[in-house]
């Protein structure tokens, strides 16, 4: 009887497992939100030879994602992250922004927040280790600000569609919880450049049937290299550690 019994629990625990893997096959949500402790440097300009370099102050920035994982041959997967990204600086200087002239102490203010669509298909997922690639769409919908304190300003706005190549990968180390990861977008035609990568560490303490949760940590680099891109020229890197949690339904 207890034999039978065991039978009856090894097979019920089965049918479970692999419902469970089943689902996952079907369609997986992955959400997840960073905290990005950005550390700014660099310079900008409204041509090559007019590039200043300010001292920006470090600064707290927020990132938040979603994913959409599904087995549907040909129909790339989809991932969508939001990355807040507002810095500010000053510097003793003269200098001319978009025909304006700035003399003594100028200071400027970047928003430049930005979204990335990206599109990917998976190479290999066999639970212990992963690879992806495929394409991101950066949209940039922000401004770069100069100002001085007799209260003369310039404002240039920098928008558009940025498309890039992607690969992710990450990589389980067994019985520990613990994986390792990291992802780069990039792209670099001509004489503009644009990098945004991070990589880190995972670990997932909380591992069952209905939900997976991780932290992380990491660190993160966008890089932004331009030649006359809506007026601006610029050779900017943001960059620093971040902290995340990563929730998977």
């Amino acid at each position: 009887m207890k034999k039978f019994t065991s039978i009856k629990l090894a097979i019920a625990a089965a049918c479970l497992a692999a419902s469970s893997a089943q689902a996952d096959t079907i369609l997986g949500l992955y959400a997840g939100a960073q905290y990005w402790q950005v550390e700014p440097e660099g310079q900008f300009g409204s041509s090559d030879d007019q590039q200043a370099a300010f001292n920006y102050d470090d600064d707290a920035q927020g990132s938040f994602y979603v994913a959409l994982e599904h087995p549907v041959p040909l129909i790339p997967n989809i991932k969508i992250r939001q990355t807040q990204l507002e810095v500010a600086g000053s510097q003793n200087m003269s200098f001319n922004f978009n025909g304006t002239a700035f003399d003594g102490k100028v200071s400027t203010e970047a928003d430049l927040s930005n979204t990335d669509l990206t599109l990917y298909y998976e190479v290999l997922d066999n639970g212990l280790a992963s690879l992806d690639f495929g394409v991101t769409v950066k949209s940039l919908d922000g401004e770069i600000m100069v100002m001085d304190d007799d209260g003369t300003s310039e404002m240039q706005e920098l928008t558009g569609y940025v498309p890039m190549g992607y690969l992710a990968a990450q990589v389980g180390l067994p019985l520990t919880g613990l994986s390792l990861y990291g992802d780069v977008s990039v792209l670099s035609i001509g004489d503009h450049s644009l990098t945004d990568y991070q990589a880190g560490i995972a670990y997932a303490f909380v591992d069952n049937i209905a939900v997976d949760i991780s932290a992380q940590l990491g660190y993160r680099s966008f890089k932004l290299e331009l030649d006359d891109l809506d007026g601006i020229h610029s050779d900017l890197e943001f960059s620093g550690a971040y902290a995340g949690l990563e929730v998977h339904f």
